[in-house]
C-alpha cells in the first residue's frame, strides 16, 4: 500500500506566526527517504496553511509525485492547470470548517465537475474524486471518466474513536454518544465492509482507490487489510508525532503500518 504524506500541517505551524518557519519545502527530502510515495497539500481558497508559492516550489521541486487537493474553484484550478501537479484531488470546501468534513457532493455539482474534470485532463493531470463511501458516488465517479477516487474515512475514524475511548479524535459528531460497545462494534464492522465492498467494486470498475481522513496509528491497521485500497494519504498524525519523534521517524513507523 502506497503512502501519501500530507504535509499541511506544517504550513500551519508556520502560519501561526506568520512567520518563515517551518518551511515545507525542508520536508521533500525526508520524505522520501523515509520511503513514503508521494506529497499531498490542499490549497485552500482561504490559503490558511499552504500558500500559492509553496506549491509552486513543492511541484517544481519535489522528485516524487504531488497530489494537490483543491476546491471546484476557477481561480484554484487555473492556479493548478499552470502548476501542472501529478494528480488533483477534487475536495469540497467550506470557509468555516476545521477540516475536510466530508466528500465532493457529486451528483449536485454535476456540470461543474464535468467541465473541471475535463479541463484538469486536457492539461494532462490525473484526476481523482474525494467521495463519501456510497454505490452511487463510486458510479458517478466511473462516468466521469476519472483515474482515481479516494474515501473519505472520517466516519470510520470517528466510531474508532468512540469505540476505543479517544473521543479527542473525533472530527465529526455522530448522532449520540451514549452508544453501546457491542453498537459502536457493529458500526465499526460495518463500515469497513462497506470500505472493502466499494473499493472492490471501484477496482473492477478500472478506478484506482484511495483513502484518508483521519487515519492515524491506532485505526489504519484495518484500512491496510483492504487490499483494493492501493494508497493512504495521511497527514495530521504524521506530523503530530513528529513533533516527538522527528518526521522521518515518524514516517518510517506510519509506512511500517502499511506493510501487508
Amino acid at each position: 500500500m502506497k503512502l501519501g504524506v500530507n504535509i499541511d500541517h506544517i504550513a500551519v505551524l508556520r502560519e501561526a506566526r506568520k512567520i518563515a518557519d517551518p518551511n515545507p519545502l525542508d520536508a521533500l527530502g525526508i520524505v522520501k527517504k523515509a520511503g513514503a510515495d508521494q506529497i499531498t497539500i490542499h490549497l485552500r481558497e482561504d490559503r490558511r496553511h499552504i500558500q500559492e508559492s509553496d506549491a509552486i516550489n513543492i511541484i517544481k521541486l519535489s522528485s516524487m509525485p504531488i497530489n494537490l487537493e483543491c476546491a471546484l474553484s476557477t481561480e484554484i484550478i487555473d492556479i493548478v492547470c499552470e502548476l501542472q501537479p501529478h494528480r488533483v484531488t477534487l475536495v469540497p470546501e467550506k470557509r468555516e470548517e476545521v477540516t475536510t468534513e466530508g466528500g465532493l457532493n457529486i451528483l449536485g455539482e454535476q456540470s461543474l465537475l464535468k467541465s473541471t474534470i475535463q479541463r484538469l485532463q486536457d492539461n494532462e493531470i490525473e484526476v481523482s474524486l474525494f467521495i463519501d463511501p456510497t454505490i452511487q458516488n463510486v458510479t458517478v465517479s466511473k462516468n466521469f471518466g476519472v483515474e482515481w477516487i479516494e474515501f473519505h474515512t472520517g466516519k470510520y475514524a470517528n466510531i474508532y474513536a468512540m469505540l476505543f475511548g479517544n473521543l479527542d479524535n473525533t472530527h465529526h459528531s455522530i448522532p449520540s454518544l451514549e452508544l453501546s460497545r457491542a453498537t459502536l462494534s457493529k458500526m465499526l464492522k460495518e463500515e469497513l465492509t462497506t470500505l472493502r465492498l466499494l473499493s472492490s467494486d471501484a477496482m473492477k470498475l478500472g478506478l484506482k482507490v484511495a483513502a484518508g481522513h483521519g487515519l492515524n496509528y491506532q485505526n489504519v491497521q484495518n484500512i491496510v487489510k483492504i487490499k483494493s485500497i492501493e494508497e493512504l494519504n495521511i497527514g495530521q498524525s504524521i506530523i503530530a508525532r513528529s513533533i516527538f519523534s522527528g518526521l522521518e521517524e515518524a514516517i518510517i513507523d506510519m509506512k511500517n503500518l502499511l506493510i501487508r
